[in-house]
């Protein structure tokens, strides 16, 4: 087996056969020979009848991402933005008041403990 950077699966991906142990080499050479001429004919086939309504098809999902991103995801950040200041105001007042004083006391009761390993 020999390895190449590809993207497309080889023969002796699949087949998996040790190079010690092949099969006849009649029997090798046309199962390889179908392989590759198979692995050809039908992608092209998939190709020819797949190929343009896939491609039309992603054209409106990425034309449907972008219409959403400018005209929905964006004009939400821009508002999410121009509103954070007072948002940001109110969050902090709530979290000094409820919050840090529940994680001082708690750090107050944690703080006098010592640990001490001992080597025996």
């Amino acid at each position: 087996m020999h390895s190449r950077l590809s993207c497309f699966v080889g023969f002796e991906d699949v087949i998996a056969e040790p190079e010690l142990t092949h099969s006849f080499d009649k029997v090798w050479i046309c199962s390889h020979a179908l392989f590759e001429l198979s692995k050809y004919l039908i992608y092209k086939l998939l190709s020819l009848v797949l190929a343009i309504p896939m491609a039309l098809v992603l054209a409106l999902v990425f034309a449907v991402l972008s219409w959403l991103h400018i005209w929905i995801v964006m004009p939400f950040v821009k508002t999410c933005l121009m509103v954070l200041p007072s948002v940001q105001i109110l969050w902090k007042s709530l979290t000094d008041v409820c919050i840090l004083p529940l994680f001082q006391s708690i750090g107050r009761c944690f703080a006098m403990v010592n640990i001490r390993l001992d080597q025996e």
